[in-house]
């Protein structure tokens, strides 16, 4: 198609732009899901989408699709067990005192959930935890910002290190035909060396602004009204409850090296989620007597619907030729040195991120990056920082991400005072230092690693 001024270009040009403002602005507090399912529905009645497109779009998001719902499946039944709970009262304990120490607690607790889970199930389950456990200690609201805003931007910036922890990335991943296993070889250390010089840099920041003491010991906490999963605790005495705890906790470890295991021996990785997520329903029948049927009502299933309905918008896109378009301004910037394809790219994301979201951002930059004709390192390359751009750069703006969206809407049912303005003064000193040095890493461990 190629031409932008023809009638169904403008079209599907004004839907895609008219869902993403619905998207960012939720009037009445509306699911993203709705305005991208009516945007997508538009689309497809244009034509833009083919029936044949369809069938590939679902076929390219279907394994990040089920692993994503069976990781969610694993944090709800967790949740039952009051396994978050016990992690909030843990991090008290070994902060012993120190609002420094409980700084550092927060943002590694942070890391491990997007690790272990996903950066929207992170941003979803530990923030109303995190604020419980402040307002235990008894803070004040700008004692409360230092933890919470670093730990925002760790647990959305944890899903750069390995792909599985963002369902944008999976898809993309299967987009260029990359497995799980390369992609934590090439990207795991820079992107988590990048990580711990974002955290130092939040560090240097509130440095002034945490509290020195704060309660060794919280008692009584039970899950605030809006959390996400909200369920009946798991009553047993300390010492058991300690050990019944680990057990699971070693159990979701073993789940998620799986993964990585599967990948390596070309099984889908989501094959390894649903039988860990299985297992675990399982335990929790035994345990407390809680049939899964529950989980049909639990499951976000908005998700899926949300990233199906973004990618058919962004393939319409594709079809009326804004990939040609980007190919022709890409071209120049992906050939010659892989340092140059590194930061630039990474750049070139991290902008387009923070105007239109990082979902549709990454979705049309691995698009086109697969168009370009690149050799199979340099597109390696050009991805992964297109992955940092979108994970790491997206966090400029509180609009770049929509797990820093849901964060503000959860501080916001959580009675924290914090603006937009607050937020961006903050990234803006933290973020581009952030993606530069981890885009130039990449380039060096990528190099000599290959």
């Amino acid at each position: 198609m190629g031409d932008f001024m023809q009638p169904l270009a403008i079209i599907t040009i004004i839907t895609f732009l008219v869902t993403l403002g619905f998207i960012l602005w939720r009037p009445r507090n509306i699911n993203e899901a709705i305005p991208a399912t009516i945007g997508a529905f538009i689309i497809i009645i244009c034509g833009t989408v083919t029936f044949p497109d369809l069938l590939y779009i679902t076929k390219t998001i279907s394994d990040a699709a089920i692993t994503i719902i069976a990781t969610i499946v694993m944090a709800i039944v967790l949740e039952s067990f009051g396994f978050f709970n016990w992690v909030a009262e843990k991090l008290a304990e070994k902060a012993k005192g120190s609002g420094i120490r409980l700084f550092w607690y927060v943002n590694f607790l942070c890391f491990l959930m997007t690790l272990f889970f996903n950066n929207d199930g992170s941003i979803l389950i530990t923030t109303p935890i995190l604020i419980m456990l402040l307002n235990n200690m008894g803070l004040k609201n700008q004692q409360k910002i230092p933890y919470l805003l670093s730990g925002g931007l760790i647990a959305t910036a944890s899903s750069a290190p390995i792909g599985v922890s963002n369902i944008v990335n999976l898809i993309s991943l299967k987009i260029v035909d990359m497995s799980l296993y390369s992609q934590t070889a090439m990207m795991f250390v820079p992107a988590t060396i990048g990580l711990l010089l974002l955290v130092g840099l939040l560090y240097l920041y509130f440095k002034k602004a945490l509290p020195k003491h704060v309660p060794s010991q919280v008692t009584g906490m039970t899950l605030p009204s809006y959390h996400p999963i909200k369920q009946g605790s798991f009553q047993k005495t300390k010492k058991d409850r300690d050990k019944f705890m680990r057990n699971v906790l070693l159990f979701v470890v073993i789940v998620r090296g799986s993964l990585f295991i599967a990948s390596f021996f070309s099984i889908p990785i989501s094959v390894m989620a649903v039988l860990g997520s299985l297992v675990l329903l399982g335990w929790r029948w035994v345990s407390l007597k809680i049939p899964p049927v529950d989980m049909l009502k639990k499951i976000p299933w908005y998700i899926i619907v949300f990233a199906f309905s973004m990618y058919v918008i962004i393939y319409g896109l594709t079809n009326i030729g804004l990939t040609d378009w980007l190919i022709a301004t890409m071209s120049p910037i992906v050939q010659g040195s892989l340092l140059n394809t590194s930061v630039l790219m990474g750049i070139v994301l991290s902008v387009l991120s923070n105007l239109f979201n990082n979902h549709p951002a990454l979705m049309v930059g691995t698009i086109t990056l697969t168009n370009l004709g690149l050799d199979p390192l340099s597109l390696k390359v050009a991805y992964l920082a297109n992955v940092i751009g979108s994970d790491i750069g997206s966090l400029l703006l509180p609009i770049g991400t929509l797990a820093t969206l849901m964060w503000m809407h959860i501080l916001r049912e959580g009675k924290i005072k914090f603006s937009w303005w607050q937020y961006i003064k903050v990234t803006i000193v933290v973020i581009p230092p952030t993606v530069i040095f981890t885009l130039i890493l990449l380039y060096y461990w990528v190099t000599w690693l290959f």
